[in-house]
């Protein structure tokens, strides 16, 4: 019986994480490497916690509100966890458990004191480590106050601070359990904490040491600073010793006191180096057996280390598996397609299937590996000016690995002959001739009818011939991309853009002229996506009980699971996808209804593809769920007028044209004027011909993308109905080739969707780098610009103007609320944005290059915008007013 309630650490290992939590199989596993000293002890077992809890019925009703509470109810949250607190402190231990806790006890030895310590089920783990969710009791005395701080320990799995942090994680109250860990008291003469990878730059090669005198909470409680050692492959390579003035020691009596140093040993290290490179060697240790970077606590007792806690750290980005040893610089995907979301495993295999480069994973985000280009002198250069022209802070980063000069090995010099480096148009050379703009309809139609024939083929596969066929189709895919004339296209619209903006600036002073000259382009879909919006409005907007009802719709929303049930059915689904269900088949109840629903059906049937993070196959589509259309629709009706879209097109066509005319009359006055003028007209026209078809390969993509999707989840349905699995959606969690192979065998493995689930959720809380090294280290650059304000944010013009304003900071496109004037704060707007653009005054972006699709629908509606601010959401708060310089790219947050 006592077994059932009571472990030895040395015992356990890090299999039984249900019995004796994370803390206590991470130390139970500690004890087993061999010259890893861990004090000995004991662990309570999450049996003996389920055992007091059902003596006290009252905690299910408790857990029962708790779990009704919003994460940011935190008067509610508070009040409900004191009182779960304050009833599993007042249970009695009953008599056989504290006999079986006081007879391990008495094996530590008599009087001994103790470390009483929380070990939850869900604490320590590789993707949540929980660290100083519950809590720890120092130097207890004696088996009765032992029996009192378990108590206590049991009940901090309901400290305020652990109930938010698992309801933010979407971890279940009813699901963590509580096992405690008894420990031999360690009485060091210094103790801290040991990351094996830099715990900032994420850097897996350099370890830091934070040291203090005494025990280890004076750190933690962040009652001194401490000393901190940084190792990179056996040697210190800095060091910062700090003035410790207290310490925390134990008393003899029980507990703990602050102490003070004494001034002549304040400056003295806490370690010495020789100590330091030692407890580094068993850290290196510890994360060998573990497995991947750890987070050690430790303390020194007569020269000699002792282990008391070793968790994973949860923070760090992953880096991508590579299967040699040499040195790689990834850069995020996800920033140049404004998506830094993670992606689920199909929407990664896919991608990485259709795409025209190698794509690495780590943590669900896709990178380029770019190192031989950067070590080539022939490429170079012309990367670091595509990516500075795209995102500087992408530019300075990649700069930043390259003065290590160790890192990046150059490659020798290209011989006589060698292609020059670049490949963009020279600054003052325009292109004689450029391509001729009749090859943009040429493409367009190309792109149309292989989406067709795509459409019309997938229709009649199914089971292993339809993965045959989309392995054919996905070969199609890369060559509409790779299509030389496509190339062109794009290159002709970005190089008349970089060319203007150069060449009149350097001329006539003008800042970002093409952002003006391109206005209203033609043939740009994602403008016109934003555009048909309002032509929704304008059918929906005489008809006030249509109104009232997308408003309700918007107001009370939907749960998860019943926009889940709206997603794309076989039976419920027409030609093009479009949900005929939902709130939409409850328009045509109303007066004007019908023709509401037939003018959002045919929006959905030309755009119903999008969705925000369109890149990864299975993110929702407007057509699975049109709820998330509901408000824009409705800032359209209230914010304008019928007949603005023609009207806004209009006017943006009148200012390039206005635009053009004065450019070209102030170059003419110029010696060499009417050269100058003639070569700038030509690259006018280049741009206004080109520009918008910037966006339409991304509009592609997705279209077959939605085509794939339909069809891999007509193959999840027949699963789902063979019962091999319990949800469609399941197949994300799949990659492709394991999808495929599990509709030829009809098997799946639970526990990998469950891991990968799981993985994801962890996934979602990392801040993916610009620039990763294959060391680890999450590259941050800078602007390094002098003529920003003080107090003002920085980042990248993208969008000439000015604009004054109330900052919007929307997360969500589904919970936009846009008034008149607003100006729209967020992380990264992909095309699905752009339906919002046409009712905000500005646009600030953490994500962005100039040539993103964010960027270019600014300039196409005249938006002054500014990109690439880091920590933009966290830095203006919602409702501020703010001052948005597009041309000079900064924003002021004014008073």
């Amino acid at each position: 019986m006592s077994e059932r309630y009571v472990r030895d650490l040395s015992e356990v290992d890090q299999t039984q994480v249900a019995a004796v939590g994370g803390k206590g199989a991470h130390l139970g596993e500690l004890s087993r490497i061999e010259g890893i000293r861990v004090p000995g002890g004991f662990c309570v077992t999450t049996d003996a916690f389920q055992r007091i809890v059902a003596e006290a019925p009252s905690v299910s009703e408790l857990l029962d509100g708790l779990s009704r509470l919003s994460p940011d109810d935190r008067d509610g949250i508070r009040t409900l966890s004191e009182r779960i607190r304050r009833t599993i402190e007042a249970i009695a231990v009953p008599d056989d458990l504290a006999e079986a806790i006081n007879g391990a006890h008495a094996r530590l030895g008599e009087g001994a004191a103790c470390a009483v310590r929380s070990s939850a089920t869900a604490e320590d783990l590789p993707t949540a480590s929980f660290a100083g969710q519950q809590d720890t009791y120092l130097n207890v005395v004696g088996p009765a106050e032992v029996l009192r701080h378990i108590g206590r320990c049991w009940a901090s799995l309901f400290t305020e601070r652990a109930v938010t942090y698992r309801r933010r994680n979407g971890i279940d109250h009813r699901s963590v359990r509580m096992a405690v860990v008894v420990q031999q008291m360690a009485f060091p003469q210094a103790s801290g904490i040991l990351f094996t990878a830099d715990p900032v730059s994420g850097n897996r090669r350099v370890a830091t040491v934070d040291a203090g005198f005494g025990l280890g909470e004076a750190l933690v409680s962040g009652l001194v600073n401490p000393d901190v050692f940084k190792v990179r492959d056996g040697d210190i390579v800095a060091r910062t010793i700090a003035a410790k003035e207290r310490a925390i020691d134990a008393r003899p009596d029980g507990g703990t006191h602050q102490v003070a140093i004494d001034a002549d040993r304040q400056r003295q290290p806490a370690l010495t180096d020789e100590q330091v490179l030692r407890l580094v060697r068993l850290g290196r240790r510890i994360e060998a057996h573990f497995g991947r970077p750890q987070d050690i606590e430790w303390c020194l007792v007569d020269d000699d280390f002792r282990i008391v806690q070793s968790r994973p750290i949860t923070t760090l980005f992953p880096i991508p598996e590579a299967d040699d040893t040499e040195n790689h610089v990834y850069v995020s995907v996800g920033h140049q397609q404004m998506m830094t979301d993670p992606m689920k495993p199909l929407g990664v295999s896919v991608w990485q299937l259709t795409a025209m480069a190698p794509m690495h994973e780590a943590g669900g985000r896709l990178f380029v590996d770019v190192a031989r280009r950067l070590a080539s002198p022939a490429t170079r250069a012309g990367l670091l000016d595509l990516m500075g022209r795209g995102d500087p802070l992408v530019r300075d980063a990649l700069e930043t690995v390259l003065e290590r000069d160790d890192f990046i090995p150059p490659l020798p010099e290209a011989g006589p002959g060698a292609q020059p480096p670049g490949g963009a148009v020279a600054k003052n050379e325009p292109t004689p001739h450029g391509p001729d703009p009749a090859i943009v309809t040429e493409l367009i139609e190309r792109n149309r009818a292989s989406n067709a024939a795509l459409e019309r083929d997938i229709r009649t596969k199914t089971g292993p011939a339809l993965f045959d066929f989309l392995l054919e189709a996905f070969e199609e895919h890369k060559r509409v991309l790779s299509d030389p004339l496509n190339l062109q296209a794009i290159m002709a619209g970005m190089e008349a853009t970089w060319w203007l903006n150069d060449m009149l600036y350097e001329w006539l002073g003008e800042k970002n002229a093409a952002d003006t000259l391109t206005l209203s382009a033609p043939d740009n879909i994602t403008s016109e996506m934003g555009l048909d919006l309002l032509d929704v409005a304008d059918v929906i907007r005489p008809h006030p009980e249509v109104v009232a009802f997308l408003q309700s719709v918007h107001e009370d929303g939907l749960h998860d699971e019943e926009m889940q049930d709206q997603g794309v059915q076989d039976q419920g689904v027409q030609d093009h996808g479009v949900q005929s269900g939902g709130f939409l088949g409850e328009l045509a109840k109303l007066p004007g209804g019908t023709e509401a629903q037939d003018a959002i059906e045919a929006y959905l049937n030309r755009y119903g593809m999008r969705c925000a993070g369109e890149i990864d196959i299975t993110r929702p589509r407007w057509a699975e769920q049109p709820r998330t259309l509901v408000p824009a629709i409705l800032d359209n009706v209230r914010n304008f007028e019928p007949g603005a879209a023609e009207r806004r097109f209009e006017q943006g066509r009148q200012k390039a044209l206005e635009k053009e005319r004065d450019v070209l009359s102030r170059l003419r006055a110029l010696p060499d004027g009417a050269q100058r003028a003639d070569d700038t007209k030509r690259m006018i026209d280049q741009v206004r011909a080109f520009i918008g078809y910037r966006e339409y390969p991304k509009y592609g993509i997705v279209c077959r993308s939605f085509i794939y999707k339909r069809a891999l989840l007509r193959e999840a349905e027949l699963l789902v109905r063979a019962r091999v699995i319990p949800e469609r959606e399941d197949i994300y969690y799949l990659t492709f080739e394991e999808l495929r192979e599990a509709v030829r065998s009809h098997r799946v493995d639970d526990r990998l969707i469950e891991r990968r689930k799981e993985a994801f959720r962890a996934y979602q809380a990392l801040t993916p780098p610009r620039v990763l090294t294959s060391d680890g280290e999450a590259v941050t650059g800078a602007y390094r610009r002098d003529d920003v304000p003080a107090g003002a944010l920085a980042g990248l013009p993208v969008s000439a103007g000015t604009v004054e304003g109330r900052a919007r900071v929307i997360l969500d496109m589904a919970d936009a609320d846009i008034e008149a004037g607003d100006i729209l704060i967020t992380t990264f707007t992909d095309p699905s944005w752009s339906p919002l653009f046409v009712g905000i005054a500005g646009l600030v972006t953490e994500v962005g290059g100039l040539m993103t699709h964010g960027a270019v629908i600014a300039r196409e509606y005249g938006l002054p915008a500014v990109v690439g601010v880091e920590r933009a959401t966290r830095l203006i708060r919602d409702g501020q007013r703010i001052r948005v310089h597009g041309t000079e790219g900064y924003i002021e947050i004014l008073s």
